[in-house]
């Protein structure tokens, strides 16, 4: 039987985005399984994490100084939609911190009696910097790896593209700059580097900052004081002590990702 070339191509296609989601299915069917690290260098015995107060944490009335610190610091595009300026473009965005609505942040956690306070304010979200990072078993260039601290990193001249982690991230924490996002940056920051068309990106915890011994550019940015990291293997940090005294939740814990992102509620 002749295959003509259209066909062909049109098969091809097909076994090829078969071959692109069975990666990360399996990584996230597996997520139990540990990712092995070695136990050696400045990072080890230590478990970077974050601690929000939802209640302190003021989102609902328009705060975004969390947000725009961030994505200053990392030189994160501000892509807009060509036919209405005014607003973002989704196809494109670029994000390392956003806000959802609860049901949409956690959608395995509602209870028919919640407090309405939180079920109708926006929760930041970013990278969970899992224990268990379904995005660092599917890719295939070790672009992405988690440090010996955990905090999960991304490696954009190794990355090839191929958006394997942004399928197997249960969180929609990556993004994809499907074009140049340079001229999209506003004010550039000299001391972050900048990415390129094809690479993906996410949240690092701005391990830039901790190498210098700053906090993170959102924490510090934030004038509630809602927010807290740091080595929750520290049983001496603010952050470990607000998780003793504060009832907390994850974004979708069940999966056995083991998120290291704590929201007080």
């Amino acid at each position: 039987m002749k295959i003509s070339k259209r066909d062909f191509l049109k098969i091809a296609g097909v076994g090829l985005a078969g071959l692109a989601v069975k990666p990360a299915l399996r990584a996230i069917a597996q997520a139990e399984r540990p990712v092995a690290a070695p136990k050696s260098g400045i990072f080890a015995g230590k478990r970077m994490g974050m601690v929000i107060d939802a209640r302190k944490c003021t989102t609902k009335d328009g705060c975004r100084d969390c947000i725009t610190a961030c994505h200053a610091a990392h030189n994160v595009p501000d892509i807009r939609d060509p036919k209405n300026p005014g607003l973002v473009d989704v196809r494109h965005e670029v994000k390392w911190i956003w806000t959802e609505p609860y049901r949409n942040a956690f959608p395995t956690a509602e209870q028919r009696f919640m407090d309405e306070e939180i079920e109708r304010k926006p929760f930041l979200v970013f990278c969970n910097h899992c224990d268990n990072p379904p995005c660092v078993r599917v890719c295939p260039t070790k672009a992405t790896w988690k440090r010996e601290d955990g905090i999960v990193m991304v490696d954009w001249h190794r990355c090839i593209g191929c958006r394997f982690c942004l399928a197997a991230c249960p969180y929609g924490s990556r993004s994809f700059n499907w074009f140049d996002p340079r001229p999209f940056i506003g004010r550039q920051n000299p001391e972050f580097p900048t990415r390129m068309k094809g690479v993906a990106e996410k949240c690092t915890f701005c391990e830039e900052r901790l190498s210098r011994g700053q906090a993170p550019a959102c924490v510090e940015a934030c004038k509630e004081k809602a927010m807290f990291f740091g080595d929750l293997n520290d049983a001496k940090i603010e952050a470990r002590k607000m998780l003793r005294a504060r009832f907390s939740i994850r974004r979708k814990p069940e999966l056995g990702t083991s998120p290291q992102v704590y929201y007080l509620v």
